[in-house]
């Protein structure tokens, strides 16, 4: 992949371009700032941009603000949100931003590379990753999550990381029928249908995150 990277701090700028160039990507800028971002972005076209949420000026939300311009210029940018704090409304309004293909994560991912580099292949590839300390600080305040049973709940929260039907049936270790039955309540519970596809889950996500 063709990856740009803006994160003001250098050290973990210079090890993320390190980390990605040893897993066999293209490192095709790496910037300090949201203004270079969006520069870097225009000029490059990448297909996948890392972006941390607090940058220069002042260090408040220049990295989610950036990210939101680009997605309004181009809704199928593809775009992982670094963070050092849990914040399920920037989740959920970068959910909502555009066609797929977006993430938030908190930065101590990062240390569990494969983990990590799978999640950049998921949101190249269109799909949504949500870090889960940001699910289960979502658990704790949405009272209308009472509506689905504890193994709804679980799924859906594994749906919100961006996991996969055969993904959530290994962790659960529950057969993948039992994960479609699962979901196809979800979408009824929460009014959407039940037809287990791309839309509908990006839709239950984003039900789950906003109530």
């Amino acid at each position: 992949m063709r990856i740009v990277i803006a994160e003001d701090a250098v050290l973990l700028r210079e090890g993320l371009a390190t980390l990605l160039r040893t897993a066999g990507h293209d490192v095709v800028a790496s910037v300090g700032d949201g203004e270079e971002l969006l520069d870097a972005v225009r000029r490059h076209n990448p297909d996948l941009s890392i972006v941390d949420v607090r940058m220069p000026p002042t260090h408040t939300d220049e990295g989610i603000q950036a990210a939101q311009t680009l997605r309004r210029e181009n809704p199928d940018t593809r775009l992982l949100v670094l963070s050092q704090i849990v914040s399920g409304r920037a989740a959920a309004d970068l959910l909502a931003s555009g066609n797929g293909g977006i993430g938030y994560l908190l930065k101590d991912r990062i240390g569990n590379v494969e983990d990590f580099l799978h999640s950049l292949e998921t949101i190249a590839a269109g799909g949504e990753v949500i870090d889960p300390q940001v699910v289960r600080k979502l658990l704790r305040h949405r009272s209308r999550i009472d509506e689905l049973t504890t193994r709804e709940t679980e799924v859906l929260a594994l749906m919100a990381e961006g996991k996969s039907n055969a993904a959530i049936a290994e962790e659960l270790v529950v057969s993948d029928a039992a994960v479609a039955k699962h979901i196809n309540r979800i979408f009824a519970k929460l009014g959407l249908g039940t037809d287990d596809t791309r839309h509908k889950r990006v839709q239950a996500v984003l039900a789950y995150l906003q109530r």
